[in-house]
């Protein structure tokens, strides 16, 4: 009978002994929640990122909540993002009651479409447009969108810029007028996540950052429960004043002190974990260029290279991309499809009415597209064994010999 081969997971955290020391020296400590480590890593976060302040929350969801909230967004108001992203990007602006605005995107990219952003706004009446007060680019795969041109759409049509940088640590901008800026720092705030299978990770965990100083203030109280005063200030000191004030409605967003030590030291190593990630990327991309039946991105070094996603060409195939991630899945090499655009979940076509051709790039991109397994612990062999796997499959099942 034949073994089957060692299963090559689709992500895997790159966690070491400085990260094991820095929870070890928070559980000794005798305080596990928000306090200095959640203060330390906002403040190394801001310097790191250039930006003037900088928000721990325990996800990028919350922060996407957040700044919606402290932006003012309201019921009946509505918020331009793309369908080609995750869950939190849309569900965030219906926590307020507000709408999400759906625009295309670059099918190359997976980035919204400029070019489809203005379309979208100038198909709306004047009634309309006053309407939307915000517009989400999202980063995706880790290659930040085409900021200049959003920026010069959204100063165009008075729009609040917040982006969603989940995939976009530790990357640059590449060209143009924001050259050099972080992702995530062009906008009046950008999030990060830190979730586990993130560039760098604190397990659960995000960051908003912001050059807005009363964005951060009111993120900063709304984050946990409206109350005026953080928890550690009140317990931490024979003078700290144990009385508080709820001034908002709050929420329970705060980072601990736990996920805040595996954060510092990943920061601390962000740019090591980059050129990793990088690595694998030039070496998939020397593997798999010459084949005919996928297409892969180009190498590119603005890009965080959070994923490396394969789009299948079903004219050269006899299977599909679910038959192939099923070839890929009996090998032994796990994937991942991102996304499924939100414009075809069972919510939102019942909400809004939405049809899958409605956003025929975004729809078209998930039905071809394979995230294949790129992190920094990666091997040469598994790499290998990975290209080796789709060149066979491709090989296998193409219409006709490929040598």
């Amino acid at each position: 009978m034949k073994e089957k081969p060692d299963f090559i997971p689709f992500t895997k955290p790159d966690i070491g002994r400085k990260e094991e020391k820095a929870v070890i020296e928070v559980l000794r400590s005798g305080w596990l929640t928000t306090g200095k480590k959640t203060e330390q890593f906002e403040s190394e976060f801001a310097e790191f990122t250039g930006t003037k302040y900088s928000l721990a929350l325990n996800s990028a969801t919350a922060g996407l909540h957040l700044a919606l909230e402290a932006i003012g967004v309201k019921r009946g108001d509505r918020v331009i993002t793309t369908p080609y992203t995750f869950a939190s990007t849309g569900e965030v602006i219906r926590y307020l009651g507000a709408d999400p605005l759906f625009a295309d995107i670059e099918e190359d990219t997976g980035n919204i479409d400029p070019g489809l952003l203005l379309k979208t706004l100038a198909q709306l009446s004047k009634n309309e447009v006053k309407k939307v007060k915000a517009v989400i680019p999202v980063h995706f795969a880790g290659l930040p969108c085409a900021m200049e041109r959003i920026v010069e759409i959204a100063e165009n049509y008075n729009l609040i810029i917040i982006e969603d940088s989940a995939h976009a640590f530790p990357v640059k901008l590449g060209r143009g007028k924001y050259r050099d800026n972080f992702a995530g720092t062009v906008g009046t705030a950008g999030v990060y996540s830190f979730y586990a299978t993130k560039p760098i990770t604190t397990g659960e965990g995000g960051m908003l950052v912001t050059k807005d100083r009363s964005i951060a203030e009111r993120i900063r109280i709304m984050r946990l429960h409206g109350i005026d005063r953080d928890v550690f200030h009140r317990y931490n000191s024979p003078k700290s004043l144990w009385k508080y004030d709820i001034v908002a409605p709050g929420f329970k967003y705060n980072m601990t002190d736990i996920a805040a030590a595996i954060g510092l030291v990943q920061l601390q190593k962000a740019f090591k974990l980059l050129e990793k990630r990088r690595a694998v990327a030039k070496k998939y991309i020397g593997a798999l260029s010459r084949y005919d039946f996928i297409d892969i991105p180009r190498f590119r070094t603005d890009h965080a290279w959070h994923l490396f996603v394969i789009r299948i060409n079903a004219d050269k195939l006899s299977i599909n991309r679910d038959e192939f991630i099923g070839h890929l899945r009996e090998a032994g090499v796990g994937i991942s499809v991102h996304f499924i655009p939100l414009h075809i979940m069972t919510y939102y076509r019942k909400k809004y009415g939405y049809r899958a051709e409605d956003f025929p790039a975004s729809y078209k991109k998930y039905a071809a597209s394979i995230s294949i397994p790129i992190y920094p612990g990666l091997t040469d062999d598994e790499v290998g064994r990975i290209t080796d796997t789709i060149i066979r499959i491709g090989k296998q099942f193409h219409k006709r010999t490929v040598s």
